[in-house]
């Protein structure tokens, strides 16, 4: 048996029969990194089941589920040489000191047949991959932050990517407690060495979710999601930067309104979709003028005191 993601968030989504569980539990056993895959996944999963159980979505049409079988199918095969885009590859992907209760699923580059059905169906907007021309390399110097000629940094494009993959249902019905929160923001100011503030955005409207430690091409990325009284969540990501400060400016990146800076030794980007009611370019300005409350503690302390959450 090869076992390939599919079949392993397969296993994790109990979708095989009891001879094949048998069969990836005893390569768990004797293989740790298939343990931390699967682990991985598990923890990525989201409430689709929850979320969308009220929901009156249309009735696939037999013809699209076949062409997505075909998809998944033609997924599956082994790729050849001449396929192997890995190497350009832009992708996110969870922290490997990631808590088990993490809420959500980062293996942009991976996406089985039911992610596809749900996306028809009108149950997410999901972003899949983005391909860069070659020579972004980060070892070459510029890294995540080398800036395409026609567009943003890789870095901005594959969080706009992964931005698609949340729907409204699915963040107002993940369940994230305010300590669990406050102590993966204790993780990253303290392993990650970032000197992470989370924005108290309650005054504009927007509830803080959760904060989420991932990685872009080795280096730590951290996502903070929020949602507006209406509309799609909206995004704060943050990564490190020792480049100049940058002052606040707002671009279209992939549909998505995207405004970022560089302030401290960090690059922010604030991603949301077109929403009349949230001026990002806005939020932006206060957030790079500290206009706005922390929740968690001050950076620099270890504690997991936290402001209030609405």
């Amino acid at each position: 048996m090869k076992l390939d993601d599919m079949l392993l968030m397969a296993y994790v989504d109990g979708e095989l029969s009891p001879l094949e569980r048998q069969e990836i539990e005893k390569e768990i056993a004797a293989s740790p990194e298939t343990a931390e895959r699967v682990a991985l996944f598990s923890a990525s999963r989201l409430p689709y089941g929850d979320a969308f159980a009220d929901q009156k979505l249309p009735p696939v049409p037999e013809s699209l589920t076949n062409k997505i079988d075909a998809l998944a199918r033609a997924h599956a095969a082994p790729a050849t040489a001449s396929d192997d885009r890995s190497a350009n590859d832009a992708h996110i992907e969870h922290d490997a000191q990631m808590p088990p209760s993490a809420p959500v699923r980062s293996r942009v580059r991976v996406a089985p047949a039911w992610l596809a059905v749900a996306f028809v169906a009108g149950a997410f907007c999901v972003g899949l991959a983005t391909h860069f021309a070659p020579g972004l390399d980060p070892a070459s110097g510029g890294g995540a932050f080398a800036t395409a000629s026609n567009g943003p940094s890789p870095w901005i494009r594959a969080v706009v990517d992964y931005q698609k993959l949340y729907s409204r249902e699915t963040v107002a019905f993940s369940t994230v407690s305010s300590d669990e929160s406050a102590q993966t923001v204790a993780q990253i100011r303290q392993d990650d060495q970032l000197s992470l503030r989370v924005p108290d955005l309650s005054a504009a409207g927007l509830t803080f979710k959760r904060v989420t430690r991932l990685r872009f091409q080795g280096k730590p990325l951290v996502q903070i999601e929020y949602l507006p009284p209406e509309g799609p969540p909206v995004a704060l990501c943050v990564m490190k930067d020792r480049r100049p400060d940058q002052a606040v400016a707002a671009s279209q990146v992939a549909d998505m309104n995207v405004v970022t800076w560089r302030q401290d030794e960090l690059h922010y980007a604030l991603v949301g979709a077109n929403n009349k009611s949230i001026d990002l370019m806005s939020l932006g300005k206060q957030i790079s003028g500290q206009g706005v409350d922390q929740l968690f503690g001050k950076v620099g302390s270890a504690s997991t005191t936290h402001g209030t959450i609405s």
